[in-house]
């Protein structure tokens, strides 16, 4: 039976080892580990750390103890409701550390591959229907031109790749955020994956937010917490955001030598969710490179990640893709790699009618009285100097600048001409060759 969280369906739990879609030696192997690294010997314990069913810890540990790898501690566990204890033979041992040579992964069992494909499909980021009242939602704090939701509507809908370009400081970063926030639902992600015997960890705490899901009590008649596979962890749909810092290899999988493991890139992890690419045109790596990487994942809905070995392989891509770029679109990119990112929207500068209207909802928030002359001299004088260019940056500048010359000269919260001079100097630096 499918269970439905919201607009998601949950994976079933497995009923029986095979349904765990994991071969059983790699299952033995990976208790073997647990135990070992973490000491625990009761089935109720390890059911917790490997994340499958008691009855079905207690079936591997059967199966150890009959190859003479585990052996019962003869001894009823005082504080463990009355459960028998194991512990890890000579054999056990050597076969845990053996394991553990050819690779340190201990813990939750993972996911094979091609059972998360379907998992991905279930929850796919293309699957959200958007309204116009969620997003308008998720941005109502910002001042925005009267047609942006109607473009920004469509794309996120889509799940499709979106553009935004246009001068700095006009909130390209804010209305990435809240796209992110008006998606809203939860999604499951896998602790790990398999693909032919290797484990790549997924979850990773910086990238995804745990959700919190009631729990049953074991001495409870009726069920009625949620019943997924504990392989997985319900979370927000995740965001991953990046700016200059962002390079080609972070988006290759990550092989840690010492631990023989593997921890798949930002955009496996983000699957499901939204991958920011910030600030696009300040990384090392050229624009047009960077894009050239997402070509086949943006359009076959696939990635190709390589194993130590070189063997490549496929994972699913489902991301929404949001490039942000101060540059002109085609100062970067060539026609082709245009076409292939399927949403393009300019995010421009406010006109000045906007720019009051933030400037007053700044000034209300930061409890700073506006002046009729200090705005007049802001509009008249100064902004001809910078042939009227306004950008939604500005007003937040300004009105902190000018809380921070009151504060320091000890005089109330206040908006003058001359104060307003002061706040604009450091705004922006005088074009001037420094003598050395």
């Amino acid at each position: 039976m499918n269970m439905m969280t919201a607009n998601v369906i949950a994976p079933v739990p497995p009923r029986a080892l095979e349904e765990t879609g994991l071969n059983v030696v790699v299952m033995r192997d990976i208790l073997l580990k647990t135990m070992f690294r973490t000491n625990t010997d009761t089935a109720s314990a390890l059911s917790k750390l490997v994340c499958l069913p008691i009855t079905m810890v207690q079936e591997l540990i059967d199966m150890c103890r009959k190859h003479g790898l585990l052996e019962a501690m003869g001894t009823l566990h005082a504080n463990s409701g009355g459960e028998m204890g194991f512990q890890l033979s000579d054999s056990g041992k050597a076969r845990a550390l053996d394991a553990l040579a050819q690779s340190e992964y201990y813990g939750a069992m993972p996911v094979p591959l091609t059972i998360y494909r379907e998992q991905v499909k279930r929850q796919s980021i293309r699957n959200i229907q958007l309204t116009r009242q969620q997003l308008l939602g998720a941005m109502g704090h910002l001042i925005l031109p009267p047609d942006l939701i109607g473009q920004l509507g469509p794309a996120v809908s889509s799940g499709r790749s979106i553009l935004m370009y246009g001068p700095p400081g006009n909130g390209k970063s804010s209305i990435s955020n809240g796209i992110r926030d008006a998606i809203g639902d939860n999604i499951f992600i896998p602790r790990a994956v398999e693909y032919a015997g290797q484990i790549i960890t997924v979850y990773d705490p910086i990238v995804h937010t745990p959700v919190p899901v009631e729990e049953d009590d074991p001495t409870a008649l009726r069920k009625r917490g949620m019943q997924f596979d504990q392989r997985y962890v319900y979370c927000e749909r995740p965001t991953v955001i990046t700016g200059g810092e962002l390079s080609l290899d972070m988006l290759d999988l990550k092989y840690n030598a010492t631990a023989r493991t593997y921890t798949a890139p930002l955009q496996f992890k983000s699957a499901g969710g939204v991958f920011i690419v910030d600030d696009l045109g300040r990384q090392a790596e050229p624009p047009q490179k960077l894009v050239n990487r997402w070509i086949v994942p943006l359009e076959e809905n696939r990635d190709i990640l390589s194993l130590q070995s070189g063997e490549k392989f496929e994972v699913p891509f489902d991301t929404l893709v949001i490039f942000s770029t101060n540059f002109h679109p085609n100062d970067i990119f060539d026609k082709a790699a245009l076409r292939r990112i399927f949403f393009k929207i300019k995010i421009d500068g406010p006109n000045q009618s906007d720019y009051l209207k933030i400037f007053q909802m700044v000034a209300k928030k930061r409890q700073m009285p506006l002046d009729e002359k200090a705005l007049l001299h802001l509009l008249k004088v100064k902004y001809p100097t910078i042939d009227n260019v306004y950008a939604n940056y500005q007003p937040i500048f300004l009105i902190d600048q000018m809380i921070s010359i009151c504060e320091f000269e000890g005089i109330p919260y206040q908006m003058t001409p001359e104060l307003v001079d002061r706040a604009w100097d450091n705004m922006f630096v005088k074009d001037e060759v420094i003598v050395h």
